[in-house]
């Protein structure tokens, strides 16, 4: 009998349509002799949605034409079975029954904790982070903090509330760079995809640019700006107790930073030429549907030995710090000037879920998301024997005399 597992995608993101590339590459890449698969897509107004015409790339052209066209649908649970039922008509219509939860999501109100926390309170076994590291994971603010007081290498950093700034924008000026010297770079805490980032080079452009940048959040993260950079990312597949490390990649940036632009409007999503590992995918995609495949890179990344020795110990250790399960990627910055290496960032649910990194050393796809559905069923299976609450009624208790 055939495990179903149910593919959660979409969300009231920034980062949707990059969800829906990631999840239509794992769709087209389980493997159909283990598993039968549900197709969930949540609209940008929270609404969940199933159809076969949702494993279509083509078909998200038009959004409001897929929700039209698909059924809406409402979750119960039996055990540890989440229930896909049809949300209209008078009688209930079971449409399915998801053994797994698969969540393929990016950004915020999905990927920070939002959705997992959905699936705890139902008791489902999903794939991938739990809600504390998938928030910790999500807000940059937070995981700087948490690896700078666990000691792991972080560049320098300052904060700022848009509260702060709209009070005295001279004030908050004044703030970040009695820490940091121009130029420095301004991050949304919670996006990811690159989406937001500024860089400030001078004064005169302080206040334009966090003003962008708060159109995306109410705090930010402010960087000192590595100029001499290059970007390295490490995926990693496990969970506490046991890591493993894929090829390091060095990501192609054609503006100052690697953009939004960069990672998905690239010349893959150009349709142009994919790269020769974004080809052998068997994801089946091209265009704007490469996702990170498409992305230029150098695979294996041109470092020494001692350099890829680091990198590998920094990504297992901030893993296990965040106590991270199934797939991440991890961006680390070497800087030219001193040849140090930090740790920049976690992607917990990462883009293309980093398939193209874990090729090189003969992993395919399929059996990469293999290994990320054994890990959610350990989970479940160590986590059915803690208990989380007592057949005792305090309220129905009576103080004896």
């Amino acid at each position: 009998m055939k495990t179903v597992i149910g593919v959660f995608f979409g969300g009231k993101s920034v980062e949707h349509e990059v969800s829906i590339i990631s999840a239509l590459q794992v769709i087209e890449n389980l493997d159909r002799e283990k598993y039968d698969i549900v197709p969930i897509y949540i609209s940008k107004d929270n609404r969940f949605y199933t159809s076969e015409l949702l494993t279509r790339v083509e078909e998200y052209k038009d959004l409001d034409e897929v929700k039209r066209l698909s059924n809406e649908v409402y979750f119960t649970h039996e055990g540890t079975s989440l229930i896909v039922n049809l949300k209209r008509g008078i009688f209930k219509k079971v449409l399915a029954k998801i053994d797994i939860a698969f969540p393929v999501v990016h950004g915020l109100n999905v990927e920070d904790g939002t959705l997992e926390g959905f699936l705890e309170m139902y008791n489902i076994p999903y794939v991938g982070c739990d809600v504390c590291s998938s928030a910790v994971g999500m807000n940059k603010i937070i995981f700087k903090k948490v690896l700078e007081a666990s000691k792991l290498p972080v560049v320098e950093y300052e904060t700022l509330n848009v509260a702060e700034f709209e009070e005295d924008a001279e004030k908050a000026y004044e703030k970040v760079t009695r820490k940091l010297k121009l130029p420095i770079i301004v991050k949304p805490a919670n996006l990811g995809s690159s989406v937001g980032i500024e860089v400030v080079k001078e004064k005169d452009e302080f206040v334009s640019k966090l003003q962008n940048v708060f159109e995306f959040c109410d705090s930010v993260l402010i960087e000192r700006c590595v100029t001499n950079i290059r970007e390295i990312n490490c995926s990693v597949v496990g969970n506490f107790s046991s890591q493993e490390v894929s090829v390091l990649e060095e990501p192609i940036k054609n503006d100052e930073i690697l953009s939004y632009k960069d990672k998905y409007m690239g010349e893959g999503a150009k349709g142009g030429k994919l790269s020769k590992l974004g080809a052998k995918s068997g994801a089946k995609f091209g265009g704007k549907s490469s996702g990170m495949a498409s992305l230029t890179r150098k695979i294996p990344a041109d470092l020494t030995k001692s350099q890829e020795d680091e990198i590998y110990n920094l990504a297992r250790e901030t893993f296990k710090i965040l106590n991270c399960e199934g797939i991440s990627r991890i961006d680390f910055i070497i800087d030219g000037d001193n040849n140090k290496i930090y740790v920049n960032e976690i992607n917990t649910i990462p883009g293309s879920l980093s398939f193209y990194l874990w090729q090189p050393k003969g992993v395919e796809f399929s059996e990469l998301l293999d290994k990320a559905i054994r890990y959610a069923i350990k989970r479940k299976d160590k986590r059915d024997k803690i208990t989380y609450s007592t057949d005792v009624n305090i309220l129905n208790m009576t103080a004896k005399k």
